[in-house]
């Protein structure tokens, strides 16, 4: 243990602590300040946890801390009534609880942040069966599981990567490679200027070109800024129509409650409230009182050795046999109404452990109930969002039930009728290619008559003059009646115009005023608009003003305060731990930039010299490869008609 307390200590005094603890002052901590180190401690590693405990319920500081370590993995030794000892000791600040689970974290700090990293997008929501039913839900869910699976391959990745790291020469090659592009910059620089100088009024070209620059730089900017704010609005919208929403909710369900029944409810829950305070609470604090005065007494008493073991244990067993005689003399007495009275005794105890255990149901139904609404709420609220329809209930569903009854049956019945149209369509389409096919033959058979009789196209030219005949007398009929309509036309609308003259011209009178009016009507409704834009936009200042004056005073606060928690939460503490860090990164920087900047020139020259160097050996290899070629092997002599070959 005390190796242990040692550990903690030592990881507690160095970074990112720094608490400066000693064996003595650590182990005099009460459970709140111990508490306060335990949950400095989770938010090192996971910032969400970084809350002061005493604007904390003790509930609710367990309840997160119990979560994170259940995410951690961190596992309890012990059955279940350790766990529930756990449990309490997390809530009461017991040193014996607090003491494993720092060492334990204190211990893989590294591991333990990449672990709540990765649990805010690896825990899957469950959603359950009957919603993924609704195609939306479904696709939704889906479109989550692949992002979670997109999420773990690139992590992977990104493991491989940051693992994987980089060799000197793929380094020294890059910065080369990197030199050469800054010499072509350069040249390309001082080529651009060149061509520009050459050029009229470059100047005043520069600085336009600036302008245009900045003023693409503020485009982008106010671009950006034009899409938060719509981004803000939207969800503003989305968060008013989902209150709005609650509140109709709200009202239809205060709309359709009786008195009668409001009433029974208000009963049943003040009967339930006051059986929790007059009995179950101050049984369980009374308990509590007993089981803290027991273990206050614990810690009080001295460490006891295996000599005073023995003699408890001595003592427990007479006490034990001084009970199993009373026992036993009580049977032997076997008085009646003493029976009675166990009995009666036995049967309150019985009837009064059932009524806690009810309690116990009814609390744990109520909480049951309120988060099954919580969640009913959040779901319905989804929903919506995601179509932005309500989600129907009770007679609404059943109504809408039966109207799709009502519509398949329709359907069913359009869909048979569309098929017996089909049909009849194939029919008389198969009649009609019958008839044309008939009507091709008859042609045909008519044709070869006409070529033997010696009058071929007779028909063809007897039914055109006849179509035309027909054409002319419908057109000639048609004539006759269209200059006797438009001549009734004519009279109609003269007669017309007339009587809407007449009809229109006090009307008309009445038009000119009431355009005064709705002139005036509609600048004063535009000076109404711009008073009230004026109105909203002072609010808007007002309120802004306000949180900003709240910042300052809570910043105020923090920088007055003596407590040294608050003063790190200070805005100016730490801006002024950013700038003392970025001060020391740019003088690192600078001492870096005048190291290369020294061995820039040296290293130039010697680079220069290797490449001579190189050149040099090159021009070497290719004299000493030349004169190889070019000396003579041997010298060959014919005498005699024999070649002879001297070495």
């Amino acid at each position: 243990m005390s190796d242990q307390i040692k550990f903690i200590v030592d990881s507690l005094n160095k970074e990112p602590f720094r608490k400066n603890y000693n064996l003595i002052t650590f182990d005099s901590l009460e459970p709140m300040q111990l508490l306060q180190v335990l949950s400095d401690v989770l938010a090192e590693i996971d910032p969400k946890q970084l809350v002061d405990i005493r604007e904390e319920m003790p509930e609710q500081t367990a309840k997160r801390m119990l979560n994170l370590l259940g995410i951690l993995k961190y596992k309890a030794s012990g059955n279940a009534t350790d766990m529930s000892t756990f449990r309490q000791g997390l809530v009461i600040g017991s040193k014996p609880v607090i003491y494993p689970v720092l060492h334990w974290l204190l211990q893989r700090p590294n591991e333990l942040k990449k672990r709540a990293y990765l649990a805010r997008f690896l825990i899957k929501l469950e959603v359950p069966t009957e919603f993924l039913q609704d195609e939306t839900v479904a696709d939704t869910n889906k479109q989550y599981e692949e992002l979670m699976e997109t999420f773990k391959t690139l992590h992977k990745e990104y493991e491989q990567l940051k693992t994987s790291g980089y060799s000197t020469a793929e380094i020294r090659k890059d910065i080369s490679a990197m030199e050469e592009e800054k010499d072509q910059l350069i040249k390309r620089v001082e080529h651009l200027k060149k061509r520009v100088e050459t050029a009229q009024n470059h100047q005043w070209m520069i600085k336009i070109a600036w302008q245009l620059r900045v003023e693409k730089e503020r485009e982008e900017y106010l671009a950006q800024q034009k899409q938060e704010q719509k981004n803000q609005l939207f969800h503003a919208v989305q968060r008013l129509q989902r209150v709005q929403n609650q509140l109709k909710g709200m009202r239809q369900t205060a709309a359709d409650a009786k008195p009668e029944s409001l009433m029974k409810r208000l009963e049943a829950e003040i009967k339930f409230n006051l059986y929790m305070v007059t009995e179950k609470f101050p049984k369980e604090i009374e308990n509590k009182k007993k089981e803290l005065h027991f273990l206050q007494k614990v810690v009080s008493e001295p460490a006891m050795g295996h000599s005073d073991l023995l003699e408890l244990e001595s003592k427990i067993n007479e006490v034990n046999t001084e009970v199993n005689q009373l026992i036993e003399k009580k049977v032997m007495r076997n008085e009646p109404i003493e029976g009675k009275l166990s009995l009666y005794r036995q049967q309150a105890s019985i009837i009064s452990h059932k009524k806690e255990a009810k309690a116990e149901e009814l609390q744990e139904a109520k909480e049951k109930l309120a988060s099954l609404e919580r969640e009913a709420s959040v779901k319905r609220n989804q929903t919506r969002e995601f179509d932005g329809t309500e989600v129907l209930k009770g007679d609404e569903f059943k109504q809408y039930v039966n109207k799709l009854r009502s519509k398949s049956t329709v359907f069913k019945k359009k869909r048979q009728i569309i098929a017996e149209l089909k049909a009849e369509f194939g029919l008389l389409q198969r009649t009609e290619e019958l008839l044309k096919q008939r009507h091709e033959n008859i042609q045909r058979q008519l044709e070869t008559m006409e070529e033997k009789r010696g009058v071929s196209g007779y028909s063809y030219t007897q039914e055109e003059l006849e179509r035309v005949s027909a054409l002319k007398s419908e057109v000639d009929e048609m004539k006759g009646r269209t200059l006797d309509d438009m001549s009734e036309m004519v009279k109609k609308l003269n007669s017309l115009v007339s009587e809407k003259k007449s009809a229109l011209s006090s009307v008309i009178k009445e038009l000119r005023q009431l355009r005064q009016k709705c002139q005036e009507v509609r600048r004063l409704r535009e000076e109404c608009l711009q008073e009230e834009s004026r109105y909203h936009y002072t609010n808007c200042m007002i309120k802004n003003l306000e949180v900003q004056l709240r910042r300052a005073t809570d910043e105020m606060k923090a920088y007055i305060s003596s407590d040294q928690q608050e003063k790190r939460k200070a805005i100016r503490e730490q801006y002024t731990k950013n700038i003392a860090e970025q001060e020391n990164l740019g003088k690192k920087l600078r001492e870096k930039q005048k190291v290369v900047r020294e061995s820039h020139g040296p290293n130039m020259k010697q680079a220069k010299m290797w490449r001579d160097l190189e050149q040099l050996m090159e021009c070497k290899k290719l004299c000493f490869l030349k004169q190889q070629s070019q000396t003579s092997i041997g010298q060959v002599i014919q005498e005699g008609g024999e070649d002879r070959l001297i070495l």
